[in-house]
């Protein structure tokens, strides 16, 4: 599975377009394969959220209640 650390951004590749140019990103993602569009859909999820599955755990609670 895709983890946020391998998300790279090349700096070196820069584009212009013309915005009424039409966008070729439907048929980028139709070249991919199901799993592929799933591993770019949880990187961004994680780009998005800052989840790290090693270390966001389920915060445990807990309470003392006194008996009378």
């Amino acid at each position: 599975m895709a983890t946020l650390s391998a998300g790279c951004v090349d700096r070196a590749a820069y584009r212009v377009d013309d915005l009424a140019d039409e966008p070729d990103e439907k048929a980028y993602w139709r070249s991919k394969t199901p799993l592929e569009r799933l591993q770019a859909l949880e990187l961004m999820r994680q780009m998005v959220y800052g989840y790290d599955p090693a270390t966001d755990r389920l915060q445990r609670v807990l309470e003392i209640a006194d008996l009378l």
